[in-house]
Order: structure tokens, then C-alpha cells, then sequence
């Protein structure tokens, strides 16, 4: 006997679910699979992406945190011997180690979801951190946290998650999906990105933790200079941050919502020079 969605859970992650298969076919398309290919679906919920995907071919991991849900899909698609239904919380999953699941060497890993609203930027966070084993993604969010991710530079909506993302990803907000598409209908738009994964970056990024912590320090008072949000968020004195920036061309006197990927690679080079030794005293 098939058990009923934890509505609760669903309802904590804010899970709305894809009912509209045209929109279905929109964002596998987007990816393309084949049947070299390892897909990874995120969040398949009542299982629409997952028919559209089983149905290109390749082999199918299709990560469900949600129990009963999982059991229901696994019952439904247990014929196919190429799909494997595995009950994961998808901001906690190792994404490095999914190339060795392709079923050809030379096929691609993609991954594919529609993300809960409440969750979907943590996911994300953990699948640009993994981008290297990974080749495409085909991602559904909230209208608001796609438009912040695919921003240019010079806008409110350009900010950390914008840099963080694009560095690791070329990004582009393929289309928009009304909330009629979804059961039961969430009260804002959802849009879909899809993101290829840079084999290099696009800037010289030698250490990609302290490249993240200049980033985050940047933005973290966005109402204040560069110079004094990079002095707070970093621990440095103001005259310091004002230094580190000039001495790279950039005037400490700006905003980070104005600087590019590459002015963000080149502060965080002077800011990853360790400080001059003291002068010793009298």
C-alpha cells in the first residue's frame, strides 16, 4: 500500500509541484540528454521531470529527501533498470564523485531539478562548489533568486551569489514558469536557469576559499564603500582595505555591486599578500 507525501515536510521546504509537462520538456531540453549521460534530478517530488527523463535515456539518480515520495517513485519506475531513486538531502550530497556514475566515460553529468523555494540557494551553493564533476544544469527557482544569479554587474540584484555562481558557471535565465504550472500554484513566478560549468574559470582564481571570503566581505554592508565592507567583513583596518584596493586599480571609494568578475580576482590577489613586517621601534 502506497503511503500519502508527507505533506508536512514538503510544506516545511516549500515544495511546489511541477504538473506542466510542456514545461517539462522545456528544461530537459535545455540539457539535452543522451544516453551516455548521467542525470541528476533534484527534488523529483510526483515524478513529472523524471518521466521526461527517463524517457531521453541515460542513466537516472534522482535525489528525493522526502520518504515517502521516494518509495512511491521507486514503485513507479522499477521496471527501468537505469534509474535509481536515492532518498538524499540535495544541500548535503557529494556531487564531486558523480562522474564515476556516468555510464560512459565519455558522457556528460547533468543535473536537473526543480528546487524547492526555501532550500534552493544552499543547492545551489553546494552544486557551483562541485562544478568541476559537473557539465550542465538545467535549475528551477524562485523568479527573485534566478534573476540575482544570472545579474550583471551595476544593478541591486548583483551581489554575491551572482559572482560566486558566474565564476564557476556561464549562466543565462532561459525562461519563466507561471505559478499555474505548479500543484498547488506557489504565490510568486518561478524561472529556469541553465548554467554550464567552466572547465577554467573566466579570471585567475588561485584560491577559491579566499576568493568566496573577499566576496561575501564585500557585500556584506553593501551600503558602505568597498574599502570599509572588505576592512569589516575581513578583520582589517579601513586605511588597509583602502590600500590593498588602490594598489590594484580599483577605488576603494565604490560600491562592490559595480566591480566584475575580474576586479573581484585582482582584489582578492592584493588582499592574499600577507601585510608588511612592522617597522621595529626607536
Amino acid at each position: 500500500m502506497r503511503r500519502p507525501p508527507t505533506r508536512g515536510r514538503t510544506r516545511a521546504l516549500g515544495q511546489h509541484f511541477l504538473r506542466d509537462r510542456s514545461v517539462a520538456d522545456r528544461i530537459v531540453e535545455l540539457v539535452a540528454p543522451s544516453a551516455r549521460d548521467l542525470i541528476v534530478e533534484i527534488g523529483p517530488g510526483r515524478g513529472a521531470l523524471t518521466e521526461t527523463l527517463v524517457a531521453r535515456g541515460g542513466r537516472l539518480l534522482a535525489l528525493e529527501i522526502d520518504a515517502a515520495l521516494a518509495e512511491i517513485l521507486r514503485e513507479r519506475f522499477a521496471a527501468s533498470g537505469r534509474v535509481e531513486i536515492r532518498q538524499a538531502d540535495a544541500r548535503q550530497f557529494d556531487y564531486a564523485g558523480l562522474r564515476a556514475l556516468a555510464p560512459d566515460p565519455a558522457g556528460r553529468v547533468l543535473v536537473v531539478g526543480n528546487l524547492p523555494y526555501s532550500v534552493g540557494k544552499p543547492i545551489l551553493a553546494a552544486l557551483v562548489e562541485a562544478s568541476s564533476a559537473i557539465d550542465e544544469m538545467a535549475l528551477m527557482l524562485q523568479s527573485e533568486v534566478a534573476e540575482r544569479v544570472a545579474a550583471e554587474p551595476g544593478g541591486k540584484t548583483y551581489g554575491a551569489l551572482s559572482v560566486l555562481t558566474q565564476v564557476a558557471c556561464a549562466v543565462r535565465l532561459a525562461f519563466t514558469v507561471p505559478p499555474g504550472a505548479f500543484s498547488p500554484p506557489p504565490q510568486v513566478e518561478s524561472a529556469v536557469l541553465h548554467l554550464r560549468s567552466h572547465r577554467q574559470p573566466p579570471v585567475p582564481v588561485h584560491d577559491p576559499a579566499r576568493f568566496a571570503a573577499v566576496v561575501r566581505a564585500a557585500f556584506s554592508q553593501r551600503r558602505k564603500s568597498l574599502a570599509n565592507a572588505l576592512a569589516a567583513g575581513l578583520g582589517l583596518s579601513a586605511e588597509r582595505a583602502r590600500h590593498l584596493s588602490a594598489a590594484v586599480g580599483i577605488d576603494p571609494g565604490r560600491r562592490a555591486e559595480t566591480l566584475s568578475l575580474a576586479e573581484f580576482a585582482r582584489l582578492t590577489a592584493a588582499f592574499m599578500s600577507p601585510p608588511p613586517p612592522a617597522l621595529p621601534r626607536g
